[in-house]
């Protein structure tokens, strides 16, 4: 065998565009189709909001307004414009960017000379056009390639810079934005910016009280279990109160208007400190987890020139505020110290429901501790050799791996789904959990039957959220059942599971079903795969002649050579997402709960029956 040369001529030097398109991941995350949150086409929009975020923060431009229409996406913002001599390099040269002088932007949000490059290598279509002192001036790229430039000596449009683009589909494969997922990204800005008005599409999102908005309308305001108590100073503001029904930790945190989902030495200093203050206010050395058990919070601080584990900024690194200030944990402490102690001393209903809290989650700990160390020991076990658990390489927590955000749990039912899944699945990044049958139905039960119940024990042990959401090991939870009766009857078991235990796994969405097809058609040339019978209709048609049918009646049926296309770059998966209006208690009470006259009443009112249509040209009378 021939040497492999490795000479001058083999190395060679990426252009800006192409570095970004080849290795999109470094820049963004992942890619993704539009149906999870930190999906790349958010991340896109999110680069451009950034910079005019920045721009309100500066004092300049009260509203923003948004349009996506058919995967084009419109960002205008009234802000101070761009230099015009700069327009085409600010999004054209990398390492460009008005965030290098600390003076001009102490506490700025955006990605630092990267991020509008990337959205324009990554953009089919991408335009820019800045407004300022009466003149306009804007710039045309495809793919990264300046293809138009024009300047307008005399302009009466309003200051300010407008940039559209349009994702390549050749990189975000069968992409949508998902309108629900822009929203909350908007809501999270208006929390962080109060006075900022945002329109998208026509619809206005604006908070006056900041993060005591974000935590009333994540959560219905009939679990708290005290009035929000919210707390404001320099460069740091905080939310918290506690829910009557939810047994897990709820953190949102954000460094320099930045959501940093992964938490951070900020989220860390937090949690420290409201335990610290709450035994010094009772003076009574409670356990941590008892203070912070059934904790829902927001906490956001501004910190000069932060350093992220992260292009994509989802966990704060630094350790310093920055300028003459203290170190954030010392800052943090200081401020909760203070504020936290004060509030409680003025408020002694709010004080007196919080032990009386506290007091209720460690009788209940004490009562599970025998139960949890016989179903720890049992996980141990089991984590050597999970008979159900068929682990991938890859994990959430490992901050340096380029995937870590495509980690997928499947959970299926019975062996002939898992097999089926686990020949075809991507050892790297998806794992595969398989059930044996039905799970429990678990509404009204105490955490206790967690660890008493084998399999959601190892299901817990398996996704590692005992004790916290930040060491949650892959980032999509996946309901993987047949589209039939009993599938959905595990779905609903299985969402209820997670409602009652863990309800933050849906609130950050982090939970899906995976809908495979019911229908394959194919002739000799194609194959089409069917999710509704529209489709299959629609394919009947465009495969004239004769085409063959198959009806999948459950996943096991399927072998894995086609089951990989379905769990592949092509997955279909559709959020499970929780209704604000409506509590989570009265949700399962109705759901999950007795069998009611009120829910006869809904099942009778609701009831429809479907008629298995022969194919129309069968139906003509003859």
């Amino acid at each position: 065998m021939a040497d492999t040369q490795y000479t001058e001529d083999n190395i060679r030097s990426l252009d800006w565009k192409e570095h970004i398109r080849m290795r999109p991941g470094m820049y963004i995350g992942k890619l993704g189709d539009g149906s999870s949150a930190d999906d790349g086409i958010y991340i896109l929009l999110k680069e451009v909001l950034d910079n005019s975020i920045d721009e309100f923060v500066m004092g300049s431009g009260k509203t923003i307004e948004i349009t996506i229409k058919e995967n084009t996406v419109h960002v205008r913002d009234y802000g101070r414009g761009i230099p015009l001599g700069k327009v085409v390099d600010v999004v054209s040269k990398m390492n460009t960017g008005g965030k290098y002088d600390t003076r001009a932007f102490k506490k700025s949000v955006g990605l630092n000379g990267v991020g509008t490059k990337a959205v324009n290598a990554l953009s089919a279509y991408f335009r820019v056009e800045s407004n300022r002192d009466g003149q306009s001036k804007s710039a045309e790229f495809e793919t990264g390639n300046l293809v138009n430039e024009e300047l307008l000596e005399e302009s009466s449009r309003r200051k300010g810079t407008k940039v559209s683009f349009t994702p390549d589909e050749t990189i975000f494969k069968k992409y949508k934005y998902r309108n629900e997922y822009v929203e909350r990204m908007l809501k999270y800005y208006v929390y962080l910016n109060p006075g900022l008005t945002i329109v998208f599409n026509g619809e206005k999102f604006h908070s006056d009280n900041g993060l005591k908005d974000l935590l009333e309308d994540n959560n219905n305001e009939e679990d708290f279990l005290y009035p929000v108590i919210h707390l404001k100073g320099d460069d740091i503001e905080v939310a918290m109160t506690h829910s009557k029904t939810q047994y897990s930790e709820e953190y949102h945190s954000f460094v320099n208007g930045q959501h940093t989902t992964q938490g951070g030495t900020h989220q860390s200093a937090f949690r420290e400190a409201i335990v610290k203050t709450v035994r010094d206010f009772y003076g009574k050395n409670y356990d941590a987890s008892d203070v912070r058990k059934s904790i829902i919070s927001a906490v956001s601080i501004k910190v000069m020139e932060p350093v992220f584990e992260s292009q994509t900024k989802t966990k704060l690194g630094s350790t310093d505020m920055g300028g003459d200030l203290p170190t954030v944990r010392t800052y943090i402490n200081d401020f909760i110290g203070t504020q936290l102690d004060n509030y409680l001393h003025k408020n002694p209903q709010t004080a007196e429901a919080l032990q009386k809290k506290i007091v209720q989650a460690e009788k209940e700990r004490k009562e599970l501790s025998g139960i949890r160390k016989l179903a720890r020991d049992r996980a141990k076990k089991a984590s050597l050799h999970n008979k159900k658990l068929r682990d991938c390489r890859v994990h959430l927590q490992d901050m340096k791996k380029d995937r870590r955000l495509e980690t997928t749990l499947f959970i299926t039912e019975g062996d002939s789904a898992s097999g089926s899944i686990t020949k075809s699945r991507d050892v790297n990044t998806q794992a595969v959990f398989s059930l044996r049958g039905k799970p429990l139905n678990s509404y009204g039960m105490s955490k206790k039957i967690v660890y008493e119940n084998e399999e959601f024990n190892l299901l817990q042990a398996a996704l590692n959220i005992e004790d916290s959401m930040e060491d949650l090991r892959y980032n999509n939870i996946v309901i993987a059942t047949d589209a039939d009766v009993d599938g959905m009857h595990i779905r609903l078991l299985l969402i209820t599971f997670f409602l009652q235990f863990f309800p933050e796994l849906i609130k950050e969405n982090h939970l899906y079903i995976l809908q495979t097809p019911l229908f394959r058609v194919r002739n000799k040339k194609e194959t089409i795969y069917c999710y509704s019978d529209e489709e299959r209709r629609n394919a009947i048609e465009k495969l004239s002649g004769k085409p063959e049918i198959t009806r999948f009646k459950g996943l096991g049926e399927i072998s894995p050579d086609e089951f990989k296309n379905f769990i592949g770059d092509d997955i279909r998966l559709e959020p499970v997402m929780l209704d604000k209006a409506m509590s989570i208690d009265t949700l399962l009470k109705f759901y999950m709960g007795k069998n009611t006259p009120d829910r006869q009443e809904f099942i009778i009112n609701n009831l429809k029956v479907e008629f298995d249509l022969v194919e129309e040209n069968q139906l003509q009378p003859k």
